[in-house]
């Protein structure tokens, strides 16, 4: 007896047979977009309400469709949770389909594996899609859209006109002007009030400006699902925004006093999401936000495959960054509740000396001559080229690299060895410099401090990515930097448990 097609597709794609995931497949490949595993979006979809999935009414968003991984895994839940409000099944996939999943794909191609994927059939009208819509496209659109250029760049996305503008462009390539973000009214694309919006959206666009600048793009898709009040909204994206920086000072500022955050999970590692594709410095984040929530937020840390779960608001008193580790915040409070000034006033600003990176100076030395220390090289410069800062040239002072990553993973080293600064030496942009100090003796005894984990530890706290700028070493105090420091020393002084303790040896090694 032919079995009912619909039966065989609810068996095939709710797991009751064996049906290798393509999907899984996809997940692990690099690429300028990053596609999320069905197991991770899983993990997004358990953090909502659950009798979601047995309400008719529901209705479903992802804006930033890729390979429709989302739908897919949320129509899973919607046929088995349905199946006593709708019990014939060819009318609840139908019901489910057209009236409850919705989505925008970002490139044409994306849109025919989002409902290939969906819909088991590459057009919605088609004899083999499994809802027959009267349309190719059925709920998931793709509508070409076109950036604003001003001056160069697009005012919505910050993409540049040299890259995505129609004369850089060959023909039929994607211009990546997501319909979602670049639509004065997201709500005219579907006249449907969603319950859910989730997804995976862009990271980030080409800017035109100098070593591959990007500018981002995942909180314009956050602030505009926003624009359409969803009682849930979920996304993972790149957690860098922890720190700010670029074009997301103020989106991290409304994100950390966003009340409405009730989930944060929190991956610096983000291998443990998208296996095989590019490491996204920083690691990734997936968040919740709940319409009807205001309070503290379930933050949940992993940290080598291992969670760690606790109930606090995103932002800690006199902060401005959002601490990731929950085990860190116990430790920051000892710390801080000595009111001690931060070391970041003795810190230097970028490029302190005026000297951008290509700077090398010469290998001969003059009777004006200063020494400079470069990227990798140490030479001479003539005094008359330092731009800024000229009396710290005359100090001792410590330099120390503006980036360092040194791979993934803990424990990790989280800054460069420092290099002693002499009177008479300057340096590049490449480095930072700490200072002025009066003596030799000080600037060392500041360099054991440099190597103590307690130091590194907590600028780990607000340094995310490889980036080191000033800023990072904030919740550093200052000591008495007439004699050395040892983190056995530290670690009394601000009364440290055996398990804070610990916790820190297993997050910093050893400076080599």
């Amino acid at each position: 007896m032919e079995q009912n097609p619909a039966q065989t597709f609810v068996e095939s794609v709710v797991g009751q047979t064996h049906n290798p995931d393509v999907l899984s497949c996809l997940a692990n490949l690099s690429n300028d977009e990053v596609f999320t595993p069905p197991d991770v979006v899983n993990q997004i979809l358990d953090a909502l309400p659950q009798e979601l999935f047995s309400n008719p009414n529901t209705t479903f968003l992802d804006p930033a469709c890729k390979s429709g991984v989302f739908l897919r895994e949320i129509a899973k839940r919607l046929i088995r949770g349905l199946e006593k409000a709708i019990p014939d099944l060819s009318e609840r996939l139908d019901h489910i389909y057209k009236k409850q999943l919705f989505g925008i794909a970002i490139t044409e191609l994306t849109s025919l594996v989002a409902r290939r994927t969906l819909y088991c059939s590459l057009r919605a009208d088609s004899e083999y899609s499994i809802a027959k819509f009267d349309k190719p496209e059925g709920n998931i659109r793709f509508q070409s859209t076109e950036h604003q250029w001003v001056d160069g760049k697009c005012a919505i996305c910050g993409a540049a006109e040299a890259e995505f503008g129609k004369k850089a462009r060959r023909e039929n390539k994607d211009n990546h002007a997501y319909e979602f973000i670049h639509h004065k009214n997201p709500k005219e694309i579907f006249n449907v009030n969603f319950d859910v919006i989730v997804g995976n959206p862009p990271y980030q666009i080409s800017d035109g400006g100098a070593q591959a600048s990007a500018s981002p793009l995942y909180d314009k898709f956050i602030e505009q699902a926003k624009k359409l009040n969803p009682d849930f909204l979920t996304m993972i994206i790149p957690a860098r925004w922890y720190a700010g920086g670029k074009g997301v000072d103020d989106f991290r500022d409304t994100m950390l006093h966003d009340d409405k955050i009730c989930k944060l999970v929190d991956f610096p590692d983000s291998s443990k999401c998208f296996t095989g594709q590019v490491q996204i410095k920083g690691g990734v984040c997936y968040f919740l936000r709940a319409n009807k929530h205001h309070g503290k937020c379930e933050v949940v840390s992993f940290r080598n495959d291992i969670p760690s779960t606790s109930s606090r608001r995103l932002l800690e008193d006199g902060m401005d960054t959002f601490i990731r580790y929950n085990e860190a915040v116990s430790i920051l409070h000892k710390v801080r509740s000595w009111k001690e000034p931060s070391v970041v006033s003795l810190v230097s600003s970028l490029k302190p000396f005026g000297l951008r990176t290509y700077v090398k100076g010469s290998d001969k030395k003059s009777s004006d001559s200063i020494i400079l220390y470069a990227n990798k090289h140490v030479g001479y410069i003539d005094r008359k080229e330092i731009k800024t800062n000229l009396e710290i040239v005359y100090k001792y002072k410590i330099f120390i690299s503006r980036a360092y990553g040194a791979g993934e993973g803990f424990p990790h080293q989280i800054l460069n060895v420092p290099i002693l600064g002499n009177p008479g030496t300057c340096c590049t942009e490449t480095y930072l410099f700490i200072g002025p100090f009066e003596t030799k003796k000080e600037a060392t005894n500041f360099i054991t401090y440099i190597h103590s984990k307690l130091f590194r530890f907590l600028v780990l706290l607000i340094k995310n990515t490889q980036d080191a700028p000033k800023r990072v070493y904030k919740c550093v105090p200052m000591q008495d930097f007439s004699k050395p420091w040892t983190d056995e020393e530290l670690y009394k002084k601000y009364n440290l448990t055996d398990e804070e303790i610990a916790f820190i040896e297993s997050m910093i090694r050893p400076m080599e």
